[in-house]
């Protein structure tokens, strides 16, 4: 039953106004931005939220970030009380053990006022390339957050519309790069203007009032179909467990542990069994693995309706204190990430039995980051650092093969750079560009493939890498095979050659070759069942190889 003051025609109108705001607000960040982490790779999101910080509508943005605006601002209110947000304020915040994530990740906050009162927040999140790291943007072997940039709890930038001009100048004075900071969080303030101006214009249209209906009947439908769809899937305990590699500055895996129990139409995910906080920063805070726990459960529960403040009500999330996935202080947090690409794949896993038809093998899984950093000659020998997540193969289903070269879960929108970009940018040279042949695991629908991308350094620089998931690898599903893991070798002018997967600011000397292969989906089904007209169009665009199609795929082909 429809609320009085709406029928379903304005209910939608509004509901696809809200969507249509989140992704202006998107556009303005995307456009302003200063670093190309933003306005090329795109690793921001934003949210429009109502005065309770429920969510109203959310840009496509990073999907690492599902809920996490809106969990923030709630817990800005419990510290800091509901009367703290006022007119013209702008808040940011970037504490991992807030937020959840690294302290790259900056949050904005600005409350929408509408006629004297607080009707709403405009938020987002975007990554600073440089917040004062002991290594430039980003360091692969912090051990404690103290060492990973500046930490802020929330705190204003601007009150009552006016800048507070001594914290500026402490943010600019504490980067690398100050002045693209400071556009950077300019560029999320466009953002929360554009989305105010937006919702007023929408209040002013159909009154306060009827928005606010048309929000309780988005929510009440978002939330009975969510419940719907859990009351089918038979009541149980559905277990999944898988490793990270290392942390980082040991070999040991990082175990990740996970039950899922369904009861009725609401779902539990507890990651007790996880491992305890790692020395490594691996960690994340509690907020950004419910975030990640919200897109696993998006995946299977209703993908196709957008997230609103009716969503995720049916879900509970579990995670122990001081493990990687409630991480306290002191603990880093900078590769906050890769457990999260593991859980989400874990969740897929556990439900797979029951829910055989929506679930996919698993993916490459993380965000396989490459950071180049030095000074470049051919820009007055100015400092850059380059940092770009690479894509990957995913996993196959029962309808189908898996997406070759796309970006990992968490990511979402996120894009590798132009190579005419890269070039533009940084002294380097970006030689081979393509998809990794034999990458995707074997099946009767095969994994996707990853890729390859070989840099020819061209001055003398220093080298992070961050790839993930080489021992618990891509699983296939239904009998399907793993994918490849994924490899990293560096070519040094003398022809040695190192092989690696994780490495912090490796120097490295102008005449340098890394070659970058990122890993493979898994596969679906029995390989032997495969179409022999999709082997011979996969031998045809080298997605496989000969070898591949008689050493897994012999059987179709005979």
């Amino acid at each position: 039953m429809s609320n009085p003051h709406t029928n379903p025609i304005t209910t939608e109108i509004i509901r696809n106004a809200f969507n249509s705001i989140a992704e202006d607000m998107n556009a303005a960040l995307i456009r302003s931005a200063y670093t190309p982490v933003i306005y090329e790779g795109k690793d921001c999101a934003v949210a429009l939220l109502d005065e309770t910080g429920e969510v109203l509508g959310q840009s496509l943005g990073l999907p690492l970030f599902l809920g996490n605006l809106s969990l923030c601002v709630q817990i800005v209110a419990d510290m800091r009380g509901w009367d703290y947000f006022g007119e013209g304020d702008v808040i940011f915040l970037n504490d991992s053990y807030i937020a959840g994530t690294h302290l790259n990740d900056v949050t904005v906050i600005m409350p929408i006022f509408w006629k004297g009162k607080r009707v709403g927040f405009a938020t987002s999140r975007a990554h600073w390339l440089d917040v004062g790291a002991k290594d430039a943007g980003q360091s692969a072997d912090s051990h404690e957050i103290y060492q990973e940039g500046m930490r802020w709890a929330p705190t204003k930038v601007y009150k009552n519309g006016e800048p507070c001009q001594e914290i500026l100048t402490f943010l600019k004075l504490n980067s690398r790069f100050g002045d693209a900071l400071l556009g950077d969080l300019h560029a999320q303030i466009a953002a929360g203007k554009t989305g105010e101006m937006r919702f007023n214009t929408l209040l002013d249209r159909f009154t306060r009032e009827t928005v606010l209906a048309a929000r309780d009947d988005i929510f009440r439908q978002s939330a009975e179909m969510e419940r719907q769809t859990i009351s089918a899937i038979p009541d149980g305990t559905y277990t999944a467990e898988g490793a990270l590699d290392n942390d980082g500055l040991s070999n040991e895996p990082i175990p990740v542990k996970m039950k899922v129990d369904v009861k009725g139409d609401k779902v539990t995910i507890d990651l007790t069994g996880s491992a305890k906080q790692a020395r490594g920063a691996v960690n994340c805070g509690e907020t950004q693995t419910i975030s990640a726990a919200r897109v696993a459960f998006k995946l299977l529960i209703n993908p196709e309706r957008p997230v609103d403040g009716g969503t995720f009500s049916s879900l509970k999330v579990i995670a122990p204190e001081k493990s990687i996935f409630n991480a306290q202080e002191p603990a880093a947090c900078s590769w906050y990430f890769s457990s999260l690409g593991l859980l989400i794949d874990l969740f897929v896993k556990a439900m797979s039995p029951v829910m055989p038809k929506a679930a996919a093998a698993a993916h490459y899984g993380d965000s396989m980051v490459i950071i180049l950093s030095g000074y470049n000659p051919e820009k007055n020998d100015e400092l850059y650092v380059s940092i770009e997540a690479s894509t990957g193969g995913w996993g196959a289903w029962s309808e189908g093969d898996g997406q070759d070269c796309l970006i990992n879960n968490v990511n979402g929108s996120f894009k590798d750079y132009p190579i005419e970009v890269y070039e533009h940018r940084y002294p380097v040279r970006i030689m081979k560009y393509g998809i990794r042949s034999d990458s995707g695991g074997a099946g009767m629908y095969r994994g996707g493939n990853g890729s390859y991308r070989e840099y020819h350094v061209t001055s003398d620089t220093s080298l992070s890498l961050w790839f993930e998931r080489s021992h618990t690898t891509a699983w296939g599903l239904d009998g399907g095979m793993p994918g490849k893991a994924p490899e990293v070798t560096i070519t040094h002018p003398d022809n040695t050659v190192v092989s690696v997967l994780k490495t912090n600011a490796m120097p490295l000397k102008a005449g340098t070759v890394i070659l970058t292969q990122t890993g493979g989906g898994g596969g679906y089904g029995d390989a032997s069942k495969r179409d022999a007209a999709h082997i011979t169009r996969d031998l045809k665009n080298a997605y496989i190889t000969e070898k591949e199609a008689h050493t897994r795929y012999n059987k179709a082909l005979s």
